[in-house]
């Protein structure tokens, strides 16, 4: 491995390093790769030795491993994640936990940790990561770095391992908005150019994140407010924040349990606290509730899509609060990660794209602010964000 790594982001036991072509838009750049993205002739880990030990290496490179590459960027190394991807927290029984080198002695946030460490730590250029339930807005809150969760289906999924494919995204972090931009650009489809008119302010997020997250970022959503003629505040939950990630939870969990629990009572993996949890609760789900959960779904989806039109972002917290410490007792990253939910579910229910900003600060660590956008606005949204930040 030739970078350096002080902060145990990238894997030892799935290193493999690529050089990019000799040209192209990325070419001088360095990226990081989650490890749950094939690599043709290489195992992919997924956060867990059993499943290293269960699987033959992949036939064929992700393919958005390979525009990357053909665009002239060098490939470090794969990034450690967390097991299976379930979990938004960068913890690792296996492996260990990724240092987060703007909140020391703090997670990193999972499960794209080791990307999210590697980008804040300026061991690359950018990272590629995944997101199903927050697990690239959450970590970029966390680390203070630029992070994109794409909008479902987007960007090609081929090649990467899945958690719960009507959730699962491509994502990616940066230090830099033009560097984020610059990766969209090799990674999204053309669009017809999307410019934001109308800032909406999610009034009940902000209440909900609390008084000190609302404060650290007030600052931010005045610098935001500026930069738009029209603005207002919204309410987004319609005085319920329970039905929302109720509604995730049993969707993504019934898929995770589909996809999962055969590999599962084959090879009995070694878990670790909160994972091991999850999985079994996965199990419970009720059929006749999934069927119930699936049109709401859709009336979330409806209800944003009527919100943002064709020319709004929504603003709001991208998480709770700052990263949790290490060694916090388990109970209460499970009451922080369900807070996180009712921020996060939004994207992910509706399926929009969303980028965490890193714009704010609380007792000296970072803290994100978010912006979603509407469906297939990736690219104006990045186009946006890099010209108002830089």
């Amino acid at each position: 491995m030739n970078v350096l790594d002080p902060f145990n982001a990238f894997c030892r036991h799935t290193h493999v390093e690529l050089d990019g072509a000799p040209s192209g838009p990325l070419h001088g750049s360095s990226f990081a790769v989650k490890d749950v993205f094939d690599i043709a002739g290489q195992r992919t880990g997924n956060g867990h030795p059993a499943w290293l030990e269960t699987h033959e290496p992949a036939i064929c490179t992700a393919s958005t491993v390979e525009r990357l590459l053909a665009a002239g960027a060098h490939m470090a190394g794969k990034t450690h994640t967390d097991e299976m991807a379930y979990s938004l927290n960068g913890e690792n029984v296996h492996y260990g936990t990724p240092v987060n080198p703007n909140a020391p002695g703090r997670i990193p946030g999972g499960s794209s940790s080791g990307s999210a460490a590697a980008v804040a730590g300026g061991l690359v250029d950018f990272a590629l990561g995944t997101d199903c339930g927050g697990s690239v807005r959450l970590p970029a809150s966390f680390c203070g770095i630029y992070g994109i969760r794409t909008t479902h289906g987007l960007v090609p999924v081929d090649g990467i391992v899945d958690l719960a494919k009507s959730f699962d995204t491509v994502g990616w972090f940066a230090r830099d908005p033009r560097m984020m931009r610059r990766v969209g650009e090799v990674l999204l489809p053309q669009a017809s150019g999307f410019a934001p008119k109308r800032l909406l302010i999610a009034q009940d997020a902000f209440a909900f994140a609390g008084p000190e997250a609302a404060a650290a970022l007030a600052g931010a959503v005045a610098t935001l407010k500026a930069a738009f003629s029209q603005h207002r505040d919204v309410q987004i939950y319609g005085g319920d924040t329970v039905i929302g990630p109720r509604v995730f939870r049993i969707l993504q969990g019934d898929e995770i349990r589909r996809r999962h629990s055969a590999w599962i009572d084959r090879h009995n993996p070694r878990f670790g606290p909160g994972i091991a949890e999850r999985f079994q609760w996965a199990r419970t789900i009720d059929a006749a509730e999934v069927e119930q959960m699936k049109p709401k779904r859709e009336e979330i989806a409806r209800h944003m899509a009527e919100l943002l039109g064709d020319d709004a972002v929504l603003c709001l917290p991208t998480a709770p609060g700052i990263a949790p410490k290490l060694a916090t007792p388990a109970e209460e990253l499970e009451a922080f990660r369900a807070r996180a939910f009712a921020l996060l579910y939004i994207a992910g229910l509706a399926r929009l794209p969303q980028i965490s900003l890193p714009l704010g600060t609380l007792e000296n660590y970072p803290l994100g602010l978010s912006l979603i956008a509407p469906r297939g606005a990736d690219r104006g949204l990045l186009a946006w964000v890099a010209d108002a930040l830089s």
